[in-house]
């Protein structure tokens, strides 16, 4: 078999055992790899209705079909397992180098069951696997940790993926770091906590094989070439963080806890400030040619020195959404998130959730009580130094760091029991997982599409916002249109997790972002690698089974209608300043996109999936658990 190896490794963290299970071709044409996989995996290993925290949530990784191949964007890999956010599945990619050496060891996927007794790093050797002592790595940050592991085994070529101190303190949103990439949003990194499993390292010296080497190259080349043209001069310049403008001039730039859409110091925190003051370079992922992230530094300050890469989601949580127009303070508390493997959107969300507890009244200066402020302090929109420290105790479950650490759902849930309040209706999460930086009130299909989002209102799985955006359909109305729309974004993204490709890759095919222009091209691609023949609906495929496993895997765990839903400021509390103030999604125009989304899927009104729906997509055995 061309592309892959056929096998996945098990790895038992109780009985420090392993095994191989080998894999029939078809599997493979069915799940292709990244988010697809690894939720597959979780289907065929997890006991159904566990906890997020139980030694039966297995870490299931599936790597990518074109990881250490030619094809650019494509050294990514899928990290899934149940989520202790969302209590539904946490799906996740990462890309560079630890993807890249998993698939010079030979393994399209591992699954990790059981739970160790001591803090344990797993070393994949090839074919071997050790299970090393990793308490002397207790404590060390994410980089730290994966320096320390090379040091350690003399091999600057071995690739870890690891978490930080979030991750062991098992805060809820913690996640898993390699190479400076996150696999983040779920909570990957508390699982990995809960199993005290604090590395999983990898050593891969065997090659790579195609089927067809010329023409991989081939077309390889020719994306790369396109890639360093004019459809991607956004991302190599500014990266990400020109949406900061572009969202305030929308007015759909979160702004002090998704209060309003328009910051009135956006262009001190904006793309172009940080290009001007603090970047230092620009770096990209292995197979990459494209170089997105921004790596910047504090220059002077009490945080001088620090530094890490900075993209428009961290910024815009970490910036407009809590008031801070300090762009030092900012990268601080990125900094603080990406070196401790803490998710850097809820974390500055669940912040900006406290700050404005704090300012209602609710939370009190003596509820951040800590060592830094043995009296506490107060939590106020635009407080740096206060944000920083919050972040900090949320990293050690400090004081009411221990409550934040659970993000804004369980937080808001804990407090209004205790106080009789309704933080709730301020706590900015769809089912459990903080909310992105789109305002959804102004975007009428990208409500619909966070609302129905399998692991929660999330921009990288569904597209939506683009319809919006682009003027495809009037981002403030609704119409029967949505349903299909929010389908089709889903399913489009789901192709790009599957495979998986960055996504910013879409226009250097044929310069379109659409079916049209990329099945084609990625058709070749996979049939160069594989030596199969796949066709242009086949593609098509490839999306609706990746998207139609992650909400089978939803609805064995208990997912009912209700939990497809938005919060609720985003319903009944309108902006107003800006373009799109005065517009909310309200509970009746959600639920009638809802209707129209279910009917595009061909699912039943509580969105439950017909057994003929699964069966025609391949999915027989899937069917007789969960189909009606």
């Amino acid at each position: 078999m061309f592309g892959y190896s056929g096998k996945i490794l098990h790895i038992d963290l109780t009985e420090r055992k392993t095994w191989v299970e080998d894999k029939p071709e078809d599997w493979y044409k069915t799940w292709i790899g990244g988010v697809s996989m690894a939720t597959r995996l979780c289907w065929e290993n997890i006991k159904p209705g566990c906890d997020a925290y139980s030694p039966d949530n297995p870490v299931c990784i599936a790597n990518g079909i074109f990881a250490g191949t030619p094809v650019p964007v494509g050294g990514k890999y899928g990290l899934a397992s149940k989520s202790p956010l969302t209590g539904f599945i946490g799906d996740s990619l990462s890309g560079s180098w630890f993807t890249i050496a998993l698939k010079r060891a030979n393994w399209d996927g591992v699954v990790i069951h059981g739970a160790s007794e001591k803090w344990v790093n797993v070393f994949i050797d090839d074919d071997r696997v050790e299970f090393r002592d990793a308490t002397k790595l207790m404590g060390k940050g994410t980089y730290a940790t994966e320096e320390a592991i090379r040091e350690d085994l003399a091999d600057d070529q071995v690739r870890s993926a690891t978490i930080g101190p979030s991750g062991e303190n098992m805060v809820r949103f913690a996640n898993v770091t390699n190479d400076g990439r996150q696999a983040g949003r779920t909570g990957h990194g508390a699982v990995w906590g809960s199993k005290k499993l604090k590395a999983v390292s990898v050593r891969g010296t065997r090659g790579i094989q195609v089927a067809d080497p010329e023409t991989l190259n081939k077309l390889s080349f020719d994306i790369t070439k396109e890639a360093q043209g004019p459809f991607t001069n956004k991302y190599r310049i500014l990266g990400t963080m020109t949406n900061v403008m572009n969202m305030n001039k929308l007015g759909l730039l979160p702004t002090r806890n998704f209060q309003e859409g328009v910051f009135e110091d956006a262009e001190k925190i904006s793309g172009e400030y940080l290009h001007d003051h603090h970047k230092v370079k620009t770096i990209a992922c292995a197979q990459c040619p494209i170089a997105c992230e921004q790596m910047s530094v504090v220059k002077s300050g009490p945080w001088e020195g620090s530094m890490t890469g900075i993209e428009y989601e961290c910024l815009f949580a970490n910036g407009p959404n809590l008031g801070i127009s300090d762009m030092n303070a900012a990268i601080q508390l990125i900094h603080i998130a990406d070196q401790s493997g803490m998710d850097a959107m809820s974390t500055g969300v669940t912040i900006s959730w406290a700050m404005e507890t704090f300012e209602k009244g609710i939370f009190k200066k003596e509820d951040f009580k800590c060592k830094k402020y043995p009296d506490g302090f107060e939590l106020k929109f635009g407080n740096g130094e206060a944000a920083v420290t919050t972040a900090e105790m949320i990293r050690d479950k400090e004081g009411i760091g221990k409550l934040l650490s659970e993000g804004t759902r369980i937080a808001s849930q804990t407090i209004d029991k205790e106080r009789g309040t309704e933080t709730w209706k301020w706590a900015m999460n769809s089912k459990g997982l903080e909310a992105p930086g789109y305002d959804a009130r102004g975007l009428k299909t990208f409500s619909l599409g966070a609302a129905v989002g399998t692991r929660g209102g999330c921009h990288n799985r569904s597209s939506a916002y683009d319809v919006d955006i682009q003027g495809i359909a009037d981002r403030f109305k609704v119409d029967e249109t949505r349903g299909e729309h929010a389908k089709d974004a889903e399913e489009y993204a789901a192709v790009y997790d599957t495979l998986p490709l960055c996504k910013f890759i879409r226009r250097c095919f044929t310069g379109k972002a659409d079916r049209a222009g990329a099945w084609p091209t990625i058709a070749q691609l996979i049939n160069a690698t594989t030596g199969w023949n796949f066709q242009y609906e086949d593609i098509d495929l490839i999306g609706q089974r990746a998207h139609t496993i992650k909400k089978a895997f939803n609805i064995r765990e208990g997912w009912k209608r209700s939990d497809d839903d938005l919060p609720w400021r985003w319903k009944h509390d309108p902006m107003t300043k800006g373009p799109s103030a005065g517009y909310v999604t309200s509970d009746e125009e959600l639920e009638y996109m809802i209707d129209l989304y279910y009917k595009a899927k061909g699912w039943t009104k509580e969105g439950l999936i017909p057994k003929k729906v699964l069966i025609d997509l391949g999915m027989p055995d899937v069917a007789e658990q969960i189909g009606v």
